[in-house]
């Protein structure tokens, strides 16, 4: 739980109204972030159906009525306009917490962010190869690295990062890739 909320300081996650939580596996940090920010929406992304079915008992057991699970691959959601009842340029946030590396998370985000969107990704320890792998796919897709905080959710917490991403400029046309190319040819 800890380790979640500290997400709540980056300002720009913390004042969002709408947060995709994607790849939310037992929905963290999508669920702990929906609880502390009762009136922003939260839609936790998974594609494996039994996840998505834990996700929905956590939120009918804590009832919590700003959060839903979405049971799809982010480039699948992130294809779709949310007039079509999709994702696509929809969240002020987006989230992604051990899920891929940098690069991979930024091609996930990109579409799912309105402009001047933020991805949060939770990371361990960072190499310097990540993060300019990071950089190069981030300049790809309108996004761009604002900043790399060290948190520390609980005592003893050791290398603990939130990478900041912006979304800068539209989304390039091919965005989203067909579900699994982002992770099988990495930009960057």
């Amino acid at each position: 739980m800890a380790d979640s909320l500290s997400g709540l300081e980056v300002d720009d996650l913390a004042r969002a109204r709408r947060i995709a939580d994607v790849g939310a596996g037992a929905g963290f940090p999508g669920l702990p972030l929906a609880i502390a920010l009762p009136g922003t929406k939260v839609d936790l992304i998974e594609s494996s159906g039994r996840k998505a079915a834990v996700i929905d008992r956590l939120i009918q057991a804590a009832k919590v009525d700003n959060a839903r699970s979405v049971k799809a691959r982010a480039e699948e959601w992130g294809a779709v306009l949310p007039a079509m009842g999709g994702g696509r340029e929809a969240y002020e946030a987006v989230t992604a917490r051990a899920l891929a590396s940098l690069r991979v998370l930024v091609e996930y985000a990109a579409p799912l962010l309105r402009d001047s969107g933020v991805l949060v990704a939770w990371k361990g320890a960072l190499g310097r190869d990540e993060l300019q792998l990071g950089k190069g796919a981030a300049a790809q897709l309108g996004m761009a690295l604002e900043e790399v905080r060290r948190v520390e959710p609980f005592e003893g917490a050791r290398d603990r990062h939130l990478c900041v991403v912006r979304k800068v400029a539209p989304t390039p046309e091919g965005y989203p890739r067909r579900p699994g190319m982002a992770a099988k040819r990495p930009l960057g």
